[in-house]
């Protein structure tokens, strides 16, 4: 559709390519126009750290709070003890209390680079819904708040559908997560005057049915705003790479392998990661996308450098950069590549170089990894490897080796 807006944010969402869709968008762009709207994304404590594909909702977060708007941070407390079941073809194991703290803790550290925490109507604040799940009273939740729910229409929600199609289980526990999910923007627009809710396109029919819930018991105008699900230009979901997941805290992903990840973007990705995930203006993306040739490897590299400063500071961006030309341009080691390091007990008799290319996150498996090797795809100190039996002893590593998986993967293996 063609919408003009008034409000900036919004403004911002559609020229960035942060939007598909918006349950409101002549009602929403208004209620910006008057003030800071809180607004909230929900996050489930599955993991001890966000990853890639998280982070397209956070810059739609910090985005609002540089509009003006009151970000809300909403950790699963509650909700991550039931798990989300949207497009899982099974179901999430179940974590305790100690698990789901510990990973909100870890996630924490990473909303506090993106977004400003306080007390003035602009700062963002984090909250839990363990806070007003952990105890309803079933009898009482159910004539309440069930009783708005029409299992019909539960059925036909596609993320449900598709298992039921597949004929793979779904538990009824799963099946509660989108009527906790709907009374968590009521009790957010309750308690702290919440209007908006924003999450991936996945999200959308949890979204409506909030909407839909707080409208029925509250008699609230509340709003959904979605963004797109982001793929890779060759069809691949965002942030995942042969090494695993592409995380955000700096303990389970170096901060190099995290620049790195941006700087091997495809051509035809680089302008609208641009967009997406940096602050540069619209019009300095167009121009960085529209190099060619070698000229877009520039790009490449300035996406990766405004990338990093976001998540990990300048000076994190500035030595992955060095260290990337250290490593390719000058055939160096590098000081700050991932590093695996081995005792002498470790290594024992000798360990196959396999198992250090797995170790080593080079590759996901030794399968993989001997595959690497027999298509010429790896390299030891800078030589082509082609013996997949080789076993590395003590002696091997007096000084480090440098392992290579293809021409941009990278990584050092030393003695502790």
């Amino acid at each position: 559709m063609t919408y003009h807006p008034k409000s900036e944010f919004i403004r911002i969402m559609m020229e960035r390519g942060f939007l598909a869709d918006c349950t409101d968008y002549q009602g929403l762009d208004d209620a910006l126009m008057k003030g800071a709207v809180p607004a909230y994304i929900g996050y489930d404590a599955t993991a001890k750290s966000l990853h890639v594909g998280h982070l397209m909702n956070i810059m739609v977060l910090r985005w609002l709070q540089k509009c003006g708007g009151k970000p809300i941070t909403l950790m699963g407390g509650g909700t991550t003890k039931v798990g989300d079941p949207s497009f899982r073809s099974d179901e999430r194991p179940l974590l305790d209390n100690a698990a789901i703290d510990a990973n909100i803790a870890g996630m924490q550290q990473v909303f506090e680079k993106y977004l400003s925490y306080g007390d003035s109507d602009n700062d963002a604040i984090m909250l839990n819904n363990a806070e007003w799940l952990d105890n309803l009273n079933y009898l009482e939740f159910l004539r309440d708040i069930g009783r708005h729910f029409s299992v019909n229409r539960m059925l036909s929600f596609e993320s449900v559908k598709s298992r039921l199609d597949r004929e793979q289980s779904l538990s009824f526990l799963e099946f509660n997560y989108m009527i906790l999910q709907a009374y968590d923007f009521l009790e957010l627009n309750r308690r702290y005057g919440c209007l908006l809710q924003m999450g991936g396109s996945d999200q959308w029919g949890n979204i409506v049915n909030g909407i839909d819930l707080t409208r029925r018991v509250l008699d609230q105008e509340i709003y959904g705003l979605t963004t797109p699900l982001l793929t890779t230009s060759d069809g691949r979901k965002m942030g995942k790479s042969q090494g695993g997941a592409i995380w955000l805290n700096g303990d389970m992903l170096s901060p190099y392998e995290f620049w790195q990840f941006w700087r091997n973007t495809t051509d035809a990705d680089t302008g609208k990661f641009l967009k997406i995930f940096t602050e540069l203006s619209v019009e300095e993306c167009d121009r960085l996308s529209a190099l060619e040739g070698s000229e877009i490897n520039a790009a490449k590299i300035i996406l990766a450098n405004e990338v990093t400063t976001l998540l990990h500071g300048a000076e994190a961006a500035k030595t992955a950069e060095a260290t990337a030309r250290e490593v390719f341009e000058k055939g160096g080691v590098g000081d700050d590549l991932p590093t695996l390091t081995l005792s002498a007990a470790d290594v024992g008799d000798g360990i196959s170089i396999v198992q250090l290319i797995v170790k080593s996150g080079l590759a996901g498996s030794g399968k993989e990894a001997k595959r690497l090797i027999t298509e010429n795809g790896a390299r030891y100190n800078d030589e082509p490897l082609t013996d997949a039996g080789l076993m590395i002893d003590v002696a091997a590593l007096v000084s480090p080796i440098k392992l290579s998986a293809g021409k941009k993967r990278h990584a050092l293996v030393q003695l502790g």
